[in-house]
C-alpha cells in the first residue's frame, strides 16, 4: 500500500510537472492530484476536461479539473460539457458533429415528405454566450447599488444578467416610466410627479413664501368671520342670498 502510493506521487509529479502544481491540486481537487486520464478538451473558462473508463469506475471515469482554482462552482462547467460529464452522450463538444453524421447512417430515411430545415432531430440550437467565462448567468448580477460585482467584474450601473419573471419587481417590464405631472421651473427643470415630490424638490424660501401666502389667506378668512358675526340677523341674510351690497359691511 505504501509503495503503491509512492507511485501515486510519482507519476502524480511527472503528471503535474512539480509539488508546485501537485500541492495545488491536492489543495483545491481533492483526490484529483492522483487520477490519471486522457485529456479530452478544454472550454474558453480553462476548464480541462478527462476520462478513464479504465482505472475508474462508471461515474467517476470524466472529471473536470478548473481553469480558475479560485472562483470555481458546479455551475462553472459549460453547458456544452455538462451533458458529456454527466453521461448523457459520449461525444465531446468538438466531435458532437462527427457522432450526429455517423449516428445518422444508422438511422433509416423517412419516406414520407419533410419539410423540417435540418436532417437531424437535434433542432435549433442558441449561440453560446458567456460572461468572463460564467455559463450560469444568475451570478451576474449587482452586489449593491452603484458598486456593481467586483467578484465576476461587473462593473458599476451594469445591468444584471440573471433571469427574471415578467412580473418580478426586478423585470425592466414591471417599472413604469415616470410622468411629471408639473414643474417648479418654467423650462421644466425640476419636474415632479406628485405633491409629495413637489415638497422636496423646493427650497427653504420657496417653502416660507407658501408658508406665508397660507398664513395671510387664513388671517383674510378670520377677518371675513368675524364681521360675519357682527353683522345682524338681516344682513346675513342679505349676503347669504347675494342682493345688493350691505352698508357698512
Amino acid at each position: 500500500m505504501v509503495w503503491g502510493l509512492i507511485q501515486n506521487v510519482r507519476q502524480g509529479l511527472k503528471y503535474r510537472g512539480g509539488w508546485k502544481n501537485l500541492l495545488e491540486h491536492m489543495y483545491t481537487n481533492g483526490d484529483y492530484p492522483f487520477k490519471f486520464g486522457t485529456f479530452m478538451g478544454a472550454d474558453a473558462a480553462g476548464n480541462r476536461y478527462y476520462e478513464n473508463r479504465v482505472d475508474y469506475p462508471f461515474g467517476q471515469h470524466r472529471w473536470v479539473e478548473p481553469g480558475d482554482i479560485h472562483n470555481f462552482d458546479s455551475s462553472s462547467v459549460a453547458p456544452e460539457w455538462q451533458g458529456w460529464m454527466t453521461s448523457q452522450n459520449d461525444a465531446p463538444p468538438h466531435k458532437e458533429d462527427d457522432f450526429i453524421e455517423d449516428a445518422m447512417g444508422n438511422v433509416p430515411p423517412l419516406e414520407s415528405r419533410a419539410d423540417a430545415p435540418d436532417s437531424t432531430h437535434v433542432g435549433h440550437q442558441e449561440e453560446m454566450f458567456h460572461f468572463h467565462h460564467l455559463h450560469c448567468q444568475s451570478q451576474v448580477r449587482s452586489r449593491g447599488y452603484g458598486i456593481g460585482n467586483p467578484v465576476v467584474g461587473l462593473p458599476p450601473h451594469a445591468k444584471d444578467s440573471y433571469y427574471t419573471q415578467p412580473g418580478s419587481p426586478y423585470n425592466d417590464s414591471f417599472v413604469k416610466p415616470s410622468v411629471a405631472v408639473g414643474s417648479l421651473d418654467a423650462n421644466g427643470g425640476r419636474a415632479y410627479k406628485s405633491d409629495k415630490w413637489a415638497e422636496r424638490l423646493r427650497t427653504s424660501a420657496e417653502k416660507q413664501k407658501i408658508l406665508d401666502q397660507r398664513q395671510a389667506q387664513a388671517k383674510v378668512a378670520m377677518d371675513m368671520a368675524k364681521k360675519q358675526i357682527s353683522m345682524t340677523k338681516k344682513q346675513r341674510a342679505i349676503l347669504a342670498r347675494g342682493s345688493g351690497t350691505v352698508v357698512g359691511f
